[in-house]
């Protein structure tokens, strides 16, 4: 199992946009399309950071997922819809991470 951090800031103001996003479109069109969903959490120091981890069960079948994402007509209308106002995301980074043999159970 390969697991993905990712971290998005919001332009200042935005980050409820994001949050009904992701709730009401992201999270099941993840699962639609391959993208296993973790946790998400916003940062406690931060108000304009999202942060969450999904996984993929490897490194080609995440290109692949997030490929089918991108170009899921469902999600091409939701990031749309939901940008009407401007768009929501100032910037990402993303982390790709390999289990250990110590992580918890039913995690690997």
């Amino acid at each position: 199992m390969l697991y993905e951090l990712r971290t998005y800031y919001t332009h200042p103001g935005r980050m409820p946009n994001l949050l009904a996003r992701f709730r009401d479109h992201t999270c099941k069109l993840f699962e639609k399309n391959g993208i296993g969903n973790v946790g998400y959490w916003v940062a406690e120091n931060d108000p304009n950071c999202l942060i969450y981890i999904v996984r993929h069960p490897d490194g080609a079948a995440m290109k692949a997922n997030w490929d089918k994402f991108r170009n899921d007509p469902a999600w091409v209308k939701a990031k749309g819809d939901s940008e009407a106002d401007g768009p929501i995301v100032e910037r990402l980074t993303s982390v790709t991470m390999n289990p250990t043999d110590f992580t918890m159970p039913g995690t690997k």
